[in-house]
Formats: structure tokens, C-alpha cells, sequence
């Protein structure tokens, strides 16, 4: 009887862990996207919800990896610190309307 319930609290251990890293890619995606306007950017995760743990962690770091330039790039065109904007419009809107949109394709 011990050893089930070891076994379950182990079980909802890794549970937990996974669903943590999977609301950590869908937080940082999902803001991304709609920061970006870019549709594309969910669509692993809208295709892969029962993923592993280290699948969610792998694929945030490629995400961060391919948005941290963009974010920066966008940041220095209206003048804000990296991240500090990220998932809304910074305050008063972006500067020149969507002449400032960035996308992932900009980076090729």
C-alpha cells in the first residue's frame, strides 16, 4: 500500500512537472503570437498537447531562440528595454502604426 502510493505521488510529481512546461511554452508563445500578429507561431504547440516535459522545454528554447532577435529589433525601433512589452502593445500603440510589425520571416 505504501509502495502505490509512492508510486502515485511520483506519478503526479512528473505530471505536474510536465503541465508546468507545457503552461510556460503556451504563456511565451501565446504572448509571442500576439505580439508578433503571427499565427504560426502556436501552431507545434496547438498540434502537440500531449507532449513531454522536455519536448515543451526544447521547444520554448527554439522559440526564444528564433524570437529574442526580433523582440530586440522591435524593442530598439520604438525605443523600449527587450521583453518589457511583450504580449501588448506598448503604451500609446507602436510608433508609425504597423510599420514597426515584425515577423519570424525577417529574420531570414
Amino acid at each position: 500500500m505504501v509502495f502505490e502510493a509512492e508510486k502515485s505521488e511520483s506519478e503526479d510529481e512528473k505530471a505536474a512537472s510536465r503541465i508546468s512546461a507545457k503552461n510556460g511554452l503556451e504563456s511565451y508563445a501565446y504572448s509571442l503570437r500576439n505580439t508578433l500578429k503571427d499565427e504560426k507561431v502556436t501552431d507545434w504547440l496547438d498540434a502537440s498537447q500531449e507532449a513531454s516535459k522536455e519536448e515543451y522545454e526544447e521547444k520554448k528554447k527554439e522559440l526564444e531562440v528564433v524570437s529574442n532577435p526580433i523582440i530586440t529589433k522591435r524593442c530598439q525601433a520604438i525605443g523600449e528595454a527587450p521583453g518589457s512589452f511583450l504580449g501588448a502593445a506598448p503604451p500609446g500603440g507602436f510608433p508609425d502604426g504597423d510599420k514597426n510589425e515584425l515577423t519570424v520571416k525577417e529574420l531570414d
